[in-house]
Order: C-alpha cells, then sequence, then structure tokens
C-alpha cells in the first residue's frame, strides 16, 4: 500500500469512526430525551394524583362530622385507642377511616334503626359518608384554617356531666396469664345526711381493663351498723367454695345482728361500650342513707398477657328531691325470670337458635332495655305481643357485636299493656367461620353456673335480655325521656 493510499484509508477509517461515534451519540441523546419525556409525563401524573381534586376541605367540611361523631371516643382520655382530634390524627388515619365509615362499622351503632329509634342513635347519614369518601379519596385537603370549627369541651371524670362526688375502689392487680379474672370490690361511703341519687356512672381507668361490672348499694341504719369500714375491700372469686365463703365473710356486709341491710340492686352497672343512663329528674334514682357500701359484683376482666393494674371509680350525681317513680328492673334469660328455649348449649361446628319469653301481669312503662350475649352472638330481636296479638317493637340487631353493647333509652316511655309475653330470638354461631369464637377447633359453649351463674367467662355464652320499667301511667307514652 502507498503512502497516499495508506494515509487515505486511515482517513476514511477516521472519518468512519466519528461517523459511528456521532450516530452512536445522536441515538443516545434521543433515548435520553424520550426516556425524560416519559419521566416527566409520569411526574406529572403523580403530582396530579397527588393534588386536590375536590372542593371539599377539613376544616371547613369534614371535621363537624368527625366532632359530632368520632371525637367523643377518640380523644385523649376517651374509650377509643386512639386520638382524631386534629387534622393530622385525621389524616394520618383517613384510609381507615374511609375503610369503617363506608362499611358501617363506625360510628358503632350495632340496632336496627328501620326496626326501632333510640336515644343517642350513633350512625353516619348518607351524605356524610360520601362527603369523607370525596374528600380522602380528593387528596384530603386541610382548607382554611379560619374554618376550623372549635373543638366541643369534653370532660375526663364523666361521661354524662359534673358529678357531685367520686367513689374509688381499691387497686387490683390482674395477672397477666391470659385468662379472665373475676373480682368483688367494695367501697364504704359516709355521708353527713342522707341523700338522693339521680344517676351513678363506672369508669374503668386508663387501661379499660374491665369487661363488665354489676353493682349494688347496701343502705344502713345507722344504729345497726357501727363501721362499715373494718371489712376487707377485695374478694377473688377464681378460688373454690370454701375460700370464697372465708372471703365473702372478711367484706363484713351484715349489719352487726347478722341481719341484711337495705338494698338497691343495678345501682350502677357497665359494659363494653355501654355509657351511665341518666333519666328526666323524677324519673328513677334512689335514696342512699348516711352509711352506705357499694359493691362492685363481680367485676369481670378480660384476658391481657402482661400484668397491669386497674383502680376503677364510680361517680356519683345527687338530686335536690326524692325520686318521684323509682324504676324497676325485670331480667330475661340467664340468671333471669324465665328459662332459655332450648337450654344455652351450643355445639361445636353448629349455628344453634334460641328463644326465652316472660309474660308481663301489668300495664308497664320501658325505659330503657339491653340485651347481652358473648362472643358466639350472632344476631338478637327482641318484641312483645299484646293481647290483640299486636306486635310492639322493642330491639333488632342484625349483625350481634361484642365489642359494643348498650343500655338502649327509648325517646318516650314505650307502653307494654298487662298479659303482652316478651319474646327474645337469638343466634349463636360456633363454627370456625365466626371470626369471635374463642377456640379453634370450635368446642362446645354454655353458660357457666357455678357461684349461681356468677363469674360468666368471656369463653362462656350468656343470653340476657334487661328490661328497665315503671308501673304505667296515663300518659307515659308522651313522656320525653331526652336530658336536657
Amino acid at each position: 500500500m502507498t503512502y497516499k493510499v495508506k494515509k487515505t484509508y486511515e482517513l476514511l477509517v477516521i472519518m468512519k469512526g466519528k461517523h459511528c461515534t456521532s450516530m452512536s451519540a445522536r441515538r443516545r441523546n434521543n433515548s435520553a430525551v424520550k426516556k425524560g419525556i416519559v419521566l416527566t409525563i409520569g411526574l406529572a401524573l403523580f403530582i396530579s394524583s397527588c393534588s386536590t381534586s375536590t372542593d371539599l376541605t377539613y376544616t371547613r367540611d369534614i371535621a363537624p362530622i368527625i366532632h359530632e361523631n368520632c371525637t367523643p371516643c377518640h380523644r385523649g382520655g376517651g374509650a377509643a385507642p386512639f386520638s382524631l382530634t386534629s387534622f393530622r390524627n385525621v389524616n394520618r388515619k383517613k384510609n381507615t377511616i374511609l375503610d369503617v365509615t363506608q362499611s358501617g362499622l363506625m360510628p358503632p351503632w350495632p340496632a336496627d334503626r328501620n326496626y326501632t329509634h333510640f336515644i343517642g342513635e350513633r350512625y353516619l347519614s348518607t351524605e356524610d359518608k360520601q362527603k369523607i369518601k370525596e374528600w380522602i379519596k380528593g387528596g384530603a385537603p386541610e382548607g382554611d384554617p379560619a374554618h376550623m370549627p372549635k373543638l366541643p369541651a369534653y370532660s375526663e371524670q364523666s361521661y354524662i356531666g359534673t358529678p357531685d362526688t367520686t367513689v374509688w375502689f381499691d387497686s387490683i392487680l390482674i395477672q397477666g396469664n391470659s385468662r379472665d379474672k373475676f373480682f368483688i370490690a367494695t367501697a364504704p361511703i359516709e355521708l353527713a345526711t342522707k341523700k338522693y341519687v339521680l344517676a351513678m356512672e363506672f369508669l374503668p381507668n386508663e387501661n379499660n381493663l374491665v369487661h363488665h361490672m354489676n353493682g349494688r348499694l347496701l343502705n344502713y341504719e345507722t344504729h345497726k351498723k357501727a363501721s362499715i369500714t373494718d371489712g376487707t375491700r377485695i374478694l377473688n372469686m377464681e378460688v373454690d367454695k370454701a375460700e370464697y365463703i372465708k372471703q365473702f365473710e372478711a367484706l363484713k356486709l351484715a349489719n352487726d345482728d347478722g341481719s341484711r341491710p337495705q338494698q338497691i340492686n343495678s345501682a350502677v352497672n357497665y359494659l363494653p361500650g355501654a355509657q351511665a343512663q341518666i333519666y328526666p329528674e323524677g324519673i328513677g334514682g334512689f335514696t342512699m342513707n348516711q352509711k352506705s357500701i357499694l359493691i362492685a359484683d363481680d367485676i369481670h376482666f378480660g384476658p391481657i398477657p402482661q400484668d397491669k393494674w386497674d383502680r376503677s371509680r364510680v361517680n356519683i350525681f345527687y338530686s335536690k328531691t326524692p325520686p318521684a317513680r323509682p324504676i324497676n328492673e325485670v331480667m330475661l334469660g340467664t340468671n333471669g325470670a324465665s328459662k332459655i328455649i332450648p337450654p344455652l348449649v351450643i355445639p361445636p361446628n353448629e349455628i344453634t337458635k334460641h328463644t326465652s319469653f316472660l309474660q308481663i301481669p301489668e300495664d308497664i312503662s320501658v325505659l330503657t332495655i339491653n340485651p347481652h350475649m358473648h362472643l358466639l352472638g350472632k344476631s338478637f330481636k327482641a318484641y312483645a305481643l299484646s293481647p290483640k296479638l299486636d306486635t310492639i317493637r322493642l330491639i333488632s340487631i342484625p349483625k350481634w357485636d361484642f365489642r359494643w353493647q348498650y343500655f338502649y333509652t327509648y325517646p318516650t316511655m314505650l307502653k307494654i299493656p298487662a298479659g303482652s309475653v316478651i319474646y327474645v330470638e337469638a343466634e349463636f354461631d360456633n363454627t370456625a367461620k365466626n371470626p369471635n369464637n374463642p377456640y379453634s377447633p370450635p368446642q362446645e359453649i354454655k353458660e357457666r353456673y357455678e357461684f349461681g351463674g356468677a363469674g360468666m367467662r368471656t369463653t362462656d355464652e350468656m343470653l340476657q335480655f334487661i328490661i328497665t320499667w315503671l308501673p304505667y301511667q296515663n300518659g307515659d307514652e308522651q313522656v320525653s325521656l331526652v336530658v336536657k
């Protein structure tokens, strides 16, 4: 190859290399441009998806709904496990809020509103549910802080008002061995003079360990009981019969001569989700003597994995005048005035139906009702049939929820005429499909009969219907039970 030809060849190779390099660079540049366009479009779409697409704001539209329906429980010192008192709280939980509000799980109200109405019904209107959904789907914008409504004032001492006094039970250590615990606790009360009690309110401490409590008041005549503070304050019910009797005698509840003092049954009760019931002036209530002992019978603590202390209290609300119409109580089912048919024995892998009924001998005015079942409960319905065979609706709970058991009060007194029969119908689900079934695989579950039926564990079963009533008076159907 001559020098001239060689130089020409080298020049062609160099030119080809430059051309290939240039073409390769252009390809890389074009690819980078395309990637940049794709990234830009993707980023734009992402920003668009994150931007608000609704005119609804938290401060103007959503906060009023939250304050009315959620913050009574979802606040500091409330019964719920987290707070919803600020935009930050709500925004953090917005996906959960969307799920539970659209499904109807929250706010909790198990009773069928199409069957019967009660005071204090907790529910979201279709419009409010749609607002919450649209706001969250639209990016959950906060809005102008100037539009934020003032948070309602809540008392950490009571759910129903300002108590006149508070009585504390002794502290109880609840062992963390994942078993139910049952105790009796007493609280002596000494007054300068007798008083009229409008209502009592039981409140567990911040650990919320108590499942249920039934309280009664022992009223002593001063000359029959020298001291009401000599007895012990706590009785452990999970002991054998001999030890139980020994501990019960150590409470020293009898009069000094061994006789029984006057007793006010159901002076105070507590169940999950329930609040103390207070009626308008003149309805309900009782007299408290100068010396009395409040007994928390059968305090039930649910299973926990670690040791915790409980120190519960009772708020007392006094009335200036004696009760004009003292209330009465009757209970159907477990430990009550009527049998359960068939007996409450639920075999494994079965769904069973049970009923209980009671005839009413006189005209009565019903104020409040309380259905009660445990973990296998599936549905509950109660109604009365009058002598003319008219159906008087009492309550229907199509989907039982063990966590939410209320004392339901009617807006006005409900008359049930003499000779009517009250019926209770309930279903229990002891199959593996029941997510609340305490056993896997399912086992036979029934009532517990030790100590006269007291000490029912969560894993036992119950069927109760408690009715609070008055002897009927003309015009009771128009008497409002709403406390203003």
